[in-house]
């Protein structure tokens, strides 16, 4: 049985379906990432899991125990909101405290686990302070203190880090991280950001318009991608319209060229328009290869970004971009120029839905 069970989950506001048919099993000590653009019901959800908003329908369960209806007081839930919602007349200390009082633990107790907390994010000689004496991404540890310091079974972050700039974003994600897996308590993170998703996640919940489109370590949902929609907001990907040529040895038809794919095509049949993907990474300047796919195209543009250069070429009406170190002592291709592309049949995605 999984620690976190969410089962046909749904949340109606009006006339307009929020979160359709959401089902999901997370294990104890897992950390999950919902991800999408606004709007796209990730938030809802995190907030019936905590008790705030009251679900239209479907169940969850937490350790065997079902808290659909159960409120917000009774989950032992720590919740961590972009905001801080630290309380600006209370020391450091006395807000991370504030919830054991409320639960009438003992001083020593409390001051024991505050020192505690304190210490496991960094900041401990900065308990008597205030709030607005901190930086936002010390406001943030201790958010995150208070979230934990009760102890709870599970920790729901709300885009915890949307306010900060990027540097310390990176930095606090990190921390995040390291303080979730030390105390192995289950965690759900909502975010909109790819890399935070991507860097932090065990598996990460891809949504969009109140459905879920994928769910997968940061590995699969990024290098196999289910649906256009993944492949499109989760990194850079080249999308080309193609022809199922023969399903089961996974050959499509791109730019009046014949490519293959490493597996077959679930689902197709020949003459099916699908959409395949490619990553700009996986693409090479090389001679035809066995196990490789090879397109012929013209040099569009060429990007010098530093360490890597961005190459757009352009392939019928379409025009796709790939990405090479950047080597001094290589040349590269001319605008205008034709070029031989290269990349392997694992790296042709083929997605689900039809263009």
């Amino acid at each position: 049985m999984a620690f976190l069970e969410i089962s046909h989950l749904k949340k109606v506001f009006g006339s307009q379906t929020v979160v359709q048919d959401f089902n999901m099993q997370i294990e104890r000590g897992e950390f999950i990432t919902f991800l999408g653009p606004s709007g796209c019901g990730k938030t809802t959800i995190l907030r019936m899991l905590a008790g705030f908003e009251a679900p239209t329908g479907g169940s969850i369960k937490f350790d065997g125990k079902d808290v659909t209806h159960t409120p917000t007081s009774q989950r032992n839930i720590g919740m961590v909101f972009q905001s801080y919602a630290l309380f600006p007349n209370m020391t450091v200390a006395d807000n991370i405290g504030f919830g054991l009082k409320v639960a009438k633990m003992p001083v020593e107790q409390i001051r024991a686990r505050v020192d505690e907390m304190l210490k496991l994010i960094g900041l401990a000689q900065l308990g008597a302070r205030y709030p607005w004496q901190l930086s936002g991404g010390q406001q943030q540890r201790v958010a995150l203190a208070r979230a934990l310091a009760g102890k709870p079974q599970v920790l729901l972050l709300d885009e915890p880090l949307s306010a900060l700039d990027a540097k310390i974003r990176v930095s606090l994600r990190e921390e995040i991280r390291a303080v979730q897996r030390e105390l192995g308590i289950t965690s759900v993170f909502v975010t909109h950001d790819q890399e935070e998703a991507l860097s932090i996640s065990d598996r990460i919940v891809v949504l969009s318009e109140g459905r879920v489109e994928q769910i997968g370590t940061p590995s699969e949902v990024y290098n196999f991608p289910r649906t256009r929609f993944v492949a499109s907001f989760v990194g850079t990907l080249n999308l080309l319209p193609g022809v199922v040529v023969d399903a089961a040895a996974g050959q499509m038809r791109v730019a009046g060229q014949t490519l293959t794919t490493s597996r077959p095509i679930a689902g197709g049949v020949a003459g099916q328009a699908r959409n395949v993907a490619i990553r700009p990474e996986a693409i090479v300047l090389e001679a035809p290869a066995p196990e490789r796919n090879t397109l012929a195209a013209t040099v569009e543009d060429v990007n010098f970004l530093g360490a890597v250069v961005r190459i757009r070429v352009k392939l019928d009406a379409a025009v796709i971009s790939l990405d090479v170190f950047n080597d001094p002592h290589s040349s590269l291709p001319q605008r205008g120029a034709p070029i031989t592309l290269g990349f392997s049949y694992d790296n042709l995605l083929v997605l689900e839905e039809s263009v």
